[in-house]
């Protein structure tokens, strides 16, 4: 097709490819999960903005932000292109990664959701999208570089939780743009999330005792979700692009954390603690599987370069965003990723912790008659 025809289905469709590029124009934000978590913060934050002229907000249910124009619908309906019309840019966030989810459901609206998200946005002659996903796709390797560049491999696997999810959105990413020429896909990857979540790592600061893996080397990196939802802004408005990566300058040691949080350790060999996690998760007793525990053995810290580059920078520490998370988690009791109530943690703690850090037969069965008899 040639330029000028180009430029004419671009009209017809409300927004030119390159229409956030020109010179002091303020473009048109779509926000997909606008209504709660991270979406709904960053909904809040362009409606606020003068360096945006408008802020379209898609979720399942209606959000709280009066000056958005809303559109509730579920992400995977085709009929979302139509909504996205005169659209400059679009920031997915309807993403699904609670543990509880079932596995199956939660692939299949996450990753379903982004293909038609992409789709759509490529059908409405959007110029941009923003997707997010973690730190978390690099892998936890023992033999990773700290800090990880953005552009290094991402050589995580499927074993821990919505991890999949995420690599397959990031496939996705990489496609959209050779599938629909002109798309321009830019990618957020936060370290440990903190500020309103609930994940196997914050859960892992809620245990009695924080396990360490004999000979492993754990390092510790957050972002707080004001730092996520002021790097989706900055992608947003296009003043950064391509792969970035989101979190607080630095890491912490396990020895500093262990300090920071007067939480003492629980040091086994690998092999029991794996055997035990997974154990644990095959048995339906907790919803973490043992790919989760990779990530409080090995470093995964990234860098943050690009972004830095551009001019953003982290308002939090690693520090802070530490004991913003230890104030959130405070009064909660989890084992091996399983939270457990009041009551059920002063029946079940000690059994609990002990399968949790043991794993032998006889206390797992000592511990599902215990929730039975609750």
């Amino acid at each position: 097709m040639s330029s000028p025809d180009r430029e004419v289905r671009a009209a017809r469709n409300g927004s030119a490819r390159d229409s956030t590029a020109l010179p002091g124009r303020r473009p048109v934000v779509a926000v997909t999960g606008a209504a709660s978590g991270v979406g709904a913060l960053l909904t809040q934050r362009l409606a606020a903005s003068e360096e945006i002229k408008q802020v379209v907000a898609i979720d399942e249910r209606r959000g709280d932000v009066t000056e958005a124009q809303w559109h509730v619908l579920d992400v995977r309906d085709p009929a979302i292109a139509e909504k996205l019309r005169g659209a400059d840019v679009v920031v997915h966030l309807a993403l699904d990664l609670d543990l509880e989810t079932d596995p199956a459901a939660r692939t299949a609206y996450n990753v379903r959701g982004t293909q038609t998200v992409l789709t759509a946005a490529a059908a409405a002659g959007v110029h941009r999208v923003v997707l997010c996903t973690s730190a978390m796709v690099y892998g936890a390797r023992p033999d990773n570089a700290v800090p990880l560049a953005e552009d290094a491999e991402l050589r995580a696997t499927a074993e821990a939780t919505g991890v999949g999810d995420l690599l397959e959105i990031e496939r996705l990413a990489k496609r959209a743009p050779r599938a629909h020429p002109g798309l321009n896909v830019t990618v957020l990857r936060p370290a440990v999330l903190v500020g309103g979540t609930d994940t196997a790592l914050t859960r892992y600061f809620e245990s009695p005792r924080l396990l360490v893996v004999a000979g492993s080397r754990p390092t510790w990196q957050f972002c707080h979700v004001e730092d996520l939802v002021s790097a989706l802004e900055f992608a947003a408005l296009e003043k950064a692009e391509g792969d970035l990566a989101v979190g607080c300058d630095g890491w912490l040691e396990q020895e500093e954390v262990e300090e920071l949080t007067g939480i003492r350790r629980m040091e086994l060999p690998s092999a029991v603690a794996l055997g035990a996690a997974s154990r644990l998760h095959r048995l339906g007793l907790t919803p973490s599987p043992a790919g989760d525990l990779e990530y409080t053995m090995h470093p995964w810290v990234v860098s943050g370069s690009r972004l830095h580059d551009a001019g953003w920078r982290p308002r939090w520490t690693n520090e802070e965003v530490l004991a913003e998370l230890l104030e959130e988690v405070a009064g909660r009791h989890t084992v091996a990723g399983r939270r457990l109530g009041r009551k059920d943690a002063t029946t079940l703690g000690a059994a609990g912790a002990t399968v949790a850090l043991v794993g032998t037969a006889a206390l797992v069965r000592r511990a599902r008659k215990a929730r039975r008899r609750l």
